[in-house]
């Protein structure tokens, strides 16, 4: 067997993403449907930046999956200036089963990979945010009809198209055969080497890829409108100048017309109501929001099972 990570949405090729959504889908109907971590056997949850629903959802699956989740705060053991992150790694992963790491540079989780000897598992980088797309995904398959129903819906994602949820619904997105669509303003697009990999999993995959600067071309006819804050973590010294800029790919009532009559709408959270989302449509009928968010539990312990059988 082989040591596998998830440090990025396309860690996981279609077929193995298919397999761990179809779990994810299980562990929705029974959530004690497997229990690789019975004994229990500890997980090290690390967290260098803010967070609620990642730890929230990490340390109950963990726990449900019949483990111990170990959380580490990261501005206490400072990993990388107190100590290196390979003898961090070295001693962590003597004791858990699996390490979960939300920090900062994708160059961090890399070397924590490098050096370790179990599943290291990408829970918020800079550039990738890939068990949100995950549970995006499952989301999107609890109210389209199931995971089978995934390939040809078409997703569309307004905003900052040049952070983490716009890498990650691009390659995680298309993994799944998705038409994904990006719209921002220009300066606020995703990298090229990004959109590049991604057109070359949707031509595997039968999905494809639209990036564009018009709010309205990029919702017409979607199924899925997904956005999420214009002032991601390390830059909110911007915030006045990213509201003007964004404010034409606010999602409200006016923009979701634009995409299918029974379109869903997700948000990572948190959401700043009035900014790139309005209350109506947030707090409206198609906002599914909150399943999103249950769904991190289940998508997060469908990979770590995945993961952990592949050992």
């Amino acid at each position: 067997m082989t040591l596998r990570h998830f440090l990025r949405d396309d860690d996981l090729t279609p077929a193995e993403q298919k397999q761990v959504l179809e779990l994810g889908m299980a562990f929705r109907e029974d959530r004690q449907v497997r229990q690789p971590l019975a004994g229990p056997r500890a997980v090290a949850f690390i967290t260098d930046k803010p967070t609620l629903r990642t730890q929230v959802s990490f340390a109950t699956g963990i726990a449900e999956l019949g483990g111990f989740p170990m959380v580490v705060d990261g501005n206490l053991a400072q990993i990388g200036k107190r100590e290196s992150i390979a003898d961090t790694t070295h001693v962590l992963d003597r004791m858990v089963s699996a390490i979960v790491w939300r920090t900062f540079g994708d160059d961090r989780i890399r070397e924590m990979a490098a050096a370790s000897g179990v599943p290291v598992v990408n829970a918020l980088t800079d550039g990738f945010h890939p068990c949100q797309i995950l549970a995006d995904l499952l989301t999107v398959a609890q109210h389209r009809g199931g995971v089978a129903a995934l390939p040809g819906q078409v997703l569309t994602y307004v905003g900052d198209a040049a952070n983490n949820m716009g890498n990650s619904y691009l390659l995680g997105g298309v993994t799944a055969g998705l038409h994904v669509r990006v719209g921002g303003p220009d300066g606020y697009l995703p990298d090229e080497a990004i959109v590049a990999r991604a057109r070359e999993i949707a031509a595997q995959t039968g999905g494809s890829v639209t990036v564009t600067t018009d709010a309205a071309e990029a919702v017409a006819g979607a199924d899925v409108v997904a956005t999420d804050t214009w002032v991601s973590m390390g830059a909110e010294a911007e915030a006045e100048a990213r509201a003007q800029v964004f404010l034409p790919y606010q999602l409200d009532a006016a923009l979701l017309a634009q995409a299918k009559p029974d379109a869903i709408v997700l948000h990572c959270l948190p959401a700043y109501r009035g900014k790139e989302i309005t209350a109506e449509v947030i707090d409206g009928p198609q906002s599914v929001v909150f399943d999103e968010a249950e769904n991190r539990l289940h998508a997060q312990k469908a990979l770590l099972t995945w993961l952990l059988e592949q050992r």
